[in-house]
């Protein structure tokens, strides 16, 4: 009997990708997509716990997956990804008689088959508890990372590649390093084969993924020339290749080296994704960022100079503990100042564990509701100013597929990463993959439109 399973993905393109090579294990050992999560034997959700709404969203869809359970017994529920890594994990499901038969971590991807066999072997022993297998930090430093594991990747022009786990900055409003771990690189050589790999396989852009690729190297002693920049110009030498990116890049040692890569390189693209988090030095300085405004826009400032077209982008935090009317009009400045092409931007949320959710002086939630609305209006305007300023120009696009919303024209995006909808005399379905010029006739705050030209 053919078994069948079913992914639910939260949070990062990390986690996006981590799915990807869970789907891959269980296609490895017989399953089979699901057609729909009512028709799964195996559901593995891949979780994140960045910030609380995240985390209510899973527990409110175990509630659903009980249900499920109730008209399929032989269910296999795997809770997997940061949430489970998170301590007290295990407490609140059991108080919650929350449906999961295995609860995984982010260190043992590779487990996740045996986990879920050993689960049906062991139901009926466990009492209703979950079979439990997270590794602490430590134990995943001691064993080598996993090379050669299988991904299912859906079929397309992008194709996701991590470099490095984990992170060592221990902002002191973030979980990551908590349940992440430490900075753990790939070796080069494996990076470099596996992206080979993709090109060869059809895939025109590759997005190296980790928590900040420009500490990339400095935990594996390979000697000079080891360092992301001198990756990023291995790779874009790679046949086939059409597009580099990167993410996440910590602006406190975005270096000049990497700026110069972007300026000289074919294939880097020209977007630089640099979470700025606060405008106000005060509120940098709690958060434990390592910079401070005057240095953040002197960085922008370099990378501009050398590379004068170039799109950057930011994340943004409002209502941290603390922060006053003076520090949040710090922020709007920075955003005029800066001129962000586009921006995730986010209120505060407390997270167990990390050292900002026992500061003093935690804003109301009303209080962070009102500065975000005001901050995504002040964004939204500026994205708009540039986007309007590339109405006339022709631009490089990597088709993706049929627009999602109108299937008579493409959709793809630039090398700066801004989405354009166009219309071309080929069907759309023809010009997936390919890098087509673009005269761009309309601009809103999210997308660029126009007509294909020769």
């Amino acid at each position: 009997m053919s078994l069948c399973y079913h992914i639910v993905t939260y949070g990062c393109q990390m986690n996006v990708h981590d799915s990807e090579v869970m789907a891959g294990l269980l296609e490895a050992q017989g399953y089979f997509p699901a057609p729909s999560l009512e028709e799964a034997d195996v559901i593995v959700l891949n979780t994140c716990c960045v910030r609380e709404t995240a985390e209510e969203r899973i527990l409110g869809r175990l509630a659903e997956l009980g249900r499920l359970r109730r008209r399929n017994p032989n269910l296999i529920v795997v809770l997997a990804g940061c949430l489970g890594q998170q301590e007290g994990t295990v407490e609140r499901l059991r108080r919650r008689s929350a449906p999961v038969d295995v609860l995984m971590g982010t260190h043992n991807l590779h487990r996740l088959p045996d986990l879920v066999e050993e689960a049906r072997r062991t139901r009926d022993l466990r009492e209703g508890g979950p079979l439990v297998e997270v590794w602490p930090d430590g134990l995943a430093q001691t064993r080598e990372l996993r090379e050669g594991l299988p991904a299912r990747r859906d079929r397309g022009v992008r194709a996701w590649v991590t470099i490095m786990y984990g992170c060592d900055n221990f902002c002191s409003y973030c979980i990551v390093p908590y349940v992440r771990g430490r900075e753990r690189s790939r070796l080069p050589e494996d990076i470099v084969r596996e992206v080979e790999d993709l090109a060869s396989r059809g895939y025109r852009e590759v997005v190296l993924l980790g928590q900040n690729v420009n500490s990339y190297g400095k935990d594996l002693d390979l000697g000079p020339g080891r360092s992301f920049s001198a990756l990023l110009r291995r790779l874009d030498r790679v046949p086939g290749l059409a597009r580099l990116r990167y993410t996440t890049s910590h602006p406190k040692d975005f270096t000049e080296d990497i700026i110069a890569v972007v300026s000289e390189s074919e294939h880097v693209c020209e977007n630089f994704h640099l979470p700025a988090q606060a405008g106000s030095d005060r509120i940098l300085r709690l958060m434990n960022r390592g910079y401070t405004r005057k240095q953040y826009l002197d960085l922008l400032d370099r990378i501009r100079r050398h590379v004068p077209n170039a799109a950057i982008t930011t994340d943004l935090i409002v209502g941290f503990p603390g922060e006053t009317d003076e520090d949040f009009r710090d922020t709007l400045a920075l955003v005029r100042e800066a001129r962000f092409a586009s921006a995730f931007m986010f209120a505060y949320s407390p997270r167990r564990g990390t050292p900002a959710a026992t500061l003093p002086d935690q804003v109301p939630h009303e209080v962070k509701l009102a500065r975000l609305h005001r901050l995504i209006e002040i964004q939204n305007e500026v994205s708009l100013e540039q986007n309007r300023a590339e109405v006339g120009r022709v631009l490089s696009v990597l088709v993706e597929g049929p627009a999602e919303k109108d299937p008579g024209r493409s959709a793809g995006r630039t090398r700066t990463n801004k989405l354009v909808l166009l219309k071309a005399p080929e069907p759309p379905e023809d010009l997936v993959g390919q890098e087509v010029p673009v005269l761009i006739e309309r601009a809103t705050t999210w997308v660029l439109e126009g007509r294909a030209v020769t």
